[in-house]
């Protein structure tokens, strides 16, 4: 019996919610398969424990997380506390901490969900954005002076190391190798920001000359986003920075049909310490506590996390399992359906426990 310890961080928003909708999941897989289960540890991070405490974790946080094979994070952010502040409290000391450099976000049309792209379906959007998740724009590297006075002046310096950029383009080039097309879109703005973005296209094509059997091409991240509206079935793989990145895969998630259908690894490629695994959509305070948050985002990475930990077949009996339940309709109100949150969850356990999975 494999058993896998897992940290759970609900924190903020609908964040407890789909994070019990993915361990309810969870349980049913390893109920299934009988080789494996899971030990879950929970904590109490987030804006509430920063609002009593004036701190999101503990000053030991990341140390108390090294001990875990994953962690399955919620979301973190809350109307009454800065976004600064919860960002750079929980979710980033902990992708930073354990050099999470490849932020990984697949991108795909489910069935039965309607992209507001015209006479797009399933299997004409297809994608991976690989996200460099360690430095550039959100390196933390800047201040500001003078306060409050009219020469007050704030700076935010991007930074891109060579050894950042070339583990993240091998990264992605070997995640391209291993799809099926073997294409990679490179995104970069090296037109306007020419010193650390001019590196990241050199680089690029430096890392190029090793996989000579995957073929890529670069865009402009604002030609990009013409590019995913328009031509939507020429790309496939994608890595772009930090914060571009971020920017194109909440547009990625938006064009299949829901931010509430959107997964992310924080990946660790050379397994030193955990990986952490969190639905895009973030905390949603407008729909916190309705019961009809979708869980789909946190399902499928629940799959990233399985397929990490080395359970593919789980990984890919749950995303059978999801797909088939929004086939048959049973979805949540931000992708046209009229199901809660705990419908849309029991059906993916009962499909799970299906006997033609």
């Amino acid at each position: 019996m494999r058993e896998y310890k897992i940290a759970a961080i609900p924190a903020d928003g609908i964040g407890p919610e789909v994070i019990a909708a993915g361990l309810q999941a969870l349980e049913a897989l390893a109920r299934r398969d009988g080789n494996f289960s899971f030990d879950v540890t929970s904590f109490d991070w987030g804006s509430d424990r920063y609002k009593k405490t004036g701190a999101l974790m503990p000053e030991d946080g990341v140390e108390q997380l090294k001990t875990f094979d994953a962690i399955f994070f919620g979301a973190v952010g809350a109307p009454d506390v800065p976004d600064h502040i919860t960002l750079w409290g929980l979710r980033l000391p902990i992708c930073q901490g354990f050099d999470q450099y490849a932020n990984v976000r697949p991108t795909r049309i489910l069935p039965g969900i309607h992209s507001p792209l015209e006479n797009i379906g399933p299997g004409d959007l297809d994608w991976v954005i690989v996200r460099e998740n360690s430095e550039g724009e959100y390196a933390g590297s800047g201040g500001r002076a003078h306060k409050g006075l009219p020469e007050e002046v704030g700076t935010e310096v991007a930074i891109f190391t060579r050894v950042g950029v070339t583990r993240i383009m091998r990264y992605a080039f070997r995640l391209a190798q291993s799809r099926p097309r073997k294409f990679l879109t490179v995104v970069t703005k090296s037109n306007a920001q020419r010193h650390g973005m001019v590196m990241w296209d050199e680089i690029a094509a430096e890392v190029s000359q090793e996989f000579p059997d995957v073929s890529w091409d670069k865009m402009l991240v604002d030609a990009m986003t013409v590019r995913m509206v328009k031509q939507p079935q020429s790309l496939d793989t994608i890595v772009a920075t930090n914060l571009h990145a971020d920017i194109l895969s909440d547009l990625a998630g938006a064009l299949a049909g829901s931010l509430g259908v959107a997964p992310t690894a924080n990946i660790d490629p050379e397994r030193r310490y955990p990986s952490m695994f969190e639905p895009i959509h973030g905390s949603a305070f407008d729909i916190t506590g309705k019961g009809i948050a979708n869980p789909v985002a946190t399902f499928w990475t629940a799959a990233q996390m399985l397929d990490h930990l080395g359970e593919v077949d789980a990984a890919k009996r749950l995303m059978i399992a999801v797909e088939q339940v929004c086939a048959d309709g049973v979805m949540t109100p931000d992708v046209g359906g009229t199901a809660t949150t705990r419908q849309v969850t029991d059906a993916v356990c009962e499909a799970i426990r299906g006997a033609n999975l």
